[in-house]
Parts: structure tokens; C-alpha cells; sequence
């Protein structure tokens, strides 16, 4: 990476700059001096071009880039008369990852961040991960080009960066154990008979954090809490065993990291996420940030109970998924997706997300091989495959009957 002056502005850049990840960033930046403290590098979004050249030109970005290639023409109009360059598809959101950026918010959705994603880490950048799909589905891969360039991994999820925040590398060896923390989302105290007819728009209803539709339904299902396991596992290189979940309603711990000692250290905020942004954007230092702040007196009670993995079988999934390594976490994360759109779509029912993905997660094993960005986009494609397979026969089985 290019040495810089500690006087100029540092150089970022954000992918996904239209989703909630993106617009608190650029909310944090403007907090924290915006224009003058920062020079973007490059913004990206997706659907919503509007936002996105709005976004480029309030902030001086060098480059616009839209995922969608159909909507470059609306994206150059709307970026007429300034300085902003336009460009749009996968091939130009990686040229604009490898461009000299400092630190790159990684918030780009699924797996269409992990391309970008790694050309930023490889050519050296800091990277603010927000995408859990570079560690879930590539997570050997990602640490090689992390390693090869040189820059810094900065999780930005809450939980991982809570334990970031507490995780004592000069006491590593000290470390027995991760205690990741899930709300437990709108079903934790519902039983199966009534999950079983729950609705898409009754699973997006998250009782502490406001999310696009399907982190709110990951979140229901606690798929969101079995990829961060496994992203826990390859952040903080540890073995399967030593990753837990607790539920915890109130999402004030953030989560936690159990030592040697006896010794629990734990992270805890208002559920904003905009503390992992500035914590990830100034690190090593804390800014000053206009966030809530806790009153214990208030707070009068944490509450805390075991996941039940009978009607989250979820977590079952993710601990089959690291204890088997190689690219389970790629099919895992693949027909996760593909379940949760069917869900969406009223083809298969809440529970069902689950049978699926197991089902598809048995039918191919662990993969086998090096893990590389070629090999995990097969895995992640053949798991598609059967994961759509899987649910026209249970759709076509509904109608019949």
C-alpha cells in the first residue's frame, strides 16, 4: 500500500453504498469530517442509481459503480455535469476495488461481494467486512489474499466486532472460547407446530434491529447466527468447538470471549451499527460518535437462555458445515439462498428452508480440493442447482394435493 501523509485525507472506498451498511458508513464519514477527513475512492449500489449518484456527488467520489449493467445509462444521466466517473457490471466493480483505497467497507449482499472484495484485500486495503459470504464460503481463500496484501481484517458485523473489541491476541492461548450472541429473533419463544405456518412478512418483523427482508428472515430462522458461526471460526482461527450461542433478547452484549481464567470479557452497546463502523474506520482508535448511550439503571435486566437447535436446526447445519470444512460453508450459504427466496415466494414454508438446505448439504459433502474462488463458485452454483431442484419437487407436491 502507498505510505501516506497522517495529515491527508485517508482514501476509501464502499461497496454497497445504497444498502443500510453503506448509508451508515457514509453517515459516520460525514460525522467524522466528511469531504476533509476522506477521499472516496469508489462507491457501489446496485437498483437504486438515484441514490447512488446522489451519494458520489455529495461526497467527491472518483468513481460510481452499479452491479446492474442495464442500468449504466441511467447511472452516467444521473451523474451528468459532475467529476464522477460511471461504470457498471461485475468486471468494473472489481477495477474500482483495486483502485489505491486505504480501507473498503465490504457491504456488498452474497456472494456478488466476494469477488471485489478480494481484489481490495489482495492489492492491500483495509477491509471493513460487512459481507458474510468472503469468510462463510471462502474462508481459506480470503485469509491467503488478506495475507499476500498485506492490509488489516476489520468484521464490522456487531457481533464479530464485539469480540474483535475484547479478543486478546497477546492472549491467544489464553482463549477457551466465542460466545456469540443472537436476540433470538420474533420466534424464539414460539413452538414448532406455529413456525411451521409462519409468514414472510411475520418473519421480517425484527424486534430490536431494522433490516432488508432477508437479513430480518435469516435473523427469524437464525441462518444469520449460523453464518456468523462459521465466520467466527475462520476470523478469530478457531476450532468448532470453542463457537457458541447464546440467546440474549435484549442485543445489549454484543457478544463475548471466555478465557482461561475464568474470565469473560464482553462488548456492550445500544444496538446501533454504526459503533462497528466507526470502530472498523479509525481503528485503533474510538471516535466520538452520536450514539446512544446505555443507562444499566434503565436496562434493569439481561436476560439469557440456550438456542433450542430442534426448531433452529440452522445451527446444527452451520456446526456440520466447519466441523466438515473444505467448501461446506459455500454449499451451505448457496442453498440457503436459493430456500430463503423460495420462502419469500411462498413456494415452501418456514421450517422448510432448513430440510433443504440439509438435504442439499448431504447430497454433496464437503467438496474436497483446494478452496479457490473458481471451486467455491461451483460449489456455490451446484448447490443452487439442487436447492431449486429440491424445491420445485415440494412445490409441485403442494399443488397436488
Amino acid at each position: 500500500m502507498t505510505e501516506r501523509s497522517s495529515s491527508a485525507p485517508r482514501r476509501v472506498s464502499i461497496f454497497g453504498s445504497t444498502g443500510s451498511i453503506g448509508c451508515n458508513t457514509l453517515a459516520v464519514i460525514e460525522h467524522l469530517g466528511g469531504r476533509d477527513a476522506f477521499r472516496i475512492c469508489a462507491l457501489s449500489g446496485k437498483g437504486n442509481t438515484d441514490l447512488l449518484a446522489r451519494q458520489a456527488i455529495a461526497f467527491g467520489a472518483e468513481i460510481a459503480v452499479t452491479a446492474d449493467e442495464n442500468r449504466y445509462t441511467a447511472l452516467k444521466a444521473a451523474l451528468a455535469g459532475s467529476s464522477v466517473e460511471a461504470a457498471a457490471g461485475p468486471a468494473a466493480l472489481i477495477e474500482a476495488a483495486e483502485r489505491d483505497a486505504d480501507w473498503c467497507m465490504a457491504g456488498i449482499v452474497g456472494m456478488a461481494g466476494l469477488a471485489p472484495t478480494l481484489a481490495a484485500a489482495r492489492r492491500g486495503a483495509d477491509i471493513a467486512l460487512a459481507n458474510k459470504e468472503c469468510l462463510v464460503s471462502a474462508g481459506e481463500l480470503f485469509h491467503r489474499e488478506i495475507e499476500t496484501g498485506g492490509g488489516r481484517l476489520l468484521p464490522v458485523d456487531s457481533e464479530h466486532n464485539a469480540i474483535h473489541q475484547v479478543f486478546e491476541q497477546d492472549q491467544r492461548h489464553s482463549i477457551e472460547r466465542i460466545i456469540l450472541t443472537a436476540s433470538g429473533g420474533p420466534f424464539r419463544a414460539l413452538d414448532a407446530a406455529k413456525m411451521a405456518s409462519v409468514t414472510p412478512d411475520m418473519a421480517a418483523a425484527h424486534p430490536n434491529w431494522s433490516m432488508g427482508i432477508k437479513i430480518s428472515i435469516d435473523s427469524a430462522s437464525m441462518f444469520n447466527k449460523a453464518l456468523e458461526m462459521i465466520e467466527a471460526m475462520h476470523l478469530f482461527a478457531m476450532r468448532p468447538d470453542q463457537i457458541e450461542v447464546v440467546i440474549h433478547p435484549q442485543s445489549v452484549i454484543h457478544s463475548m470471549v471466555g478465557y482461561s481464567d475464568g474470565s469473560v470479557l464482553a462488548q456492550l452497546g445500544a444496538p446501533d451499527m454504526r459503533t462497528a463502523i466507526g470502530y472498523s474506520l479509525t481503528y485503533p482508535r474510538r471516535p466520538a460518535l452520536p450514539v446512544e448511550r446505555l443507562d444499566f439503571a434503565s436496562l434493569a435486566r439481561l436476560d439469557f437462555e440456550a438456542p433450542d437447535d430442534e426448531r433452529f436446526p440452522s445451527l446444527r447445519l452451520a456446526r456440520r458445515a466447519m466441523e466438515s470444512g473444505g467448501l461446506s460453508g459455500a454449499v451451505l450459504n448457496g442453498a440457503k439462498e436459493v430456500a430463503l427466496e423460495a420462502f419469500i415466494d411462498g413456494q415452501i414454508g418456514f421450517l422448510e428452508m432448513a430440510d433443504i438446505v440439509g438435504t442439499v448439504m448431504e447430497r454433496l459433502g464437503t467438496g474436497g480440493g483446494a478452496v479457490s474462488i473458481e471451486a467455491v463458485y461451483e460449489a456455490d452454483r451446484t448447490a443452487r442447482i439442487i436447492a431449486r431442484e429440491l424445491v420445485a419437487g415440494r412445490s409441485a407436491r403442494s399443488i397436488a394435493t
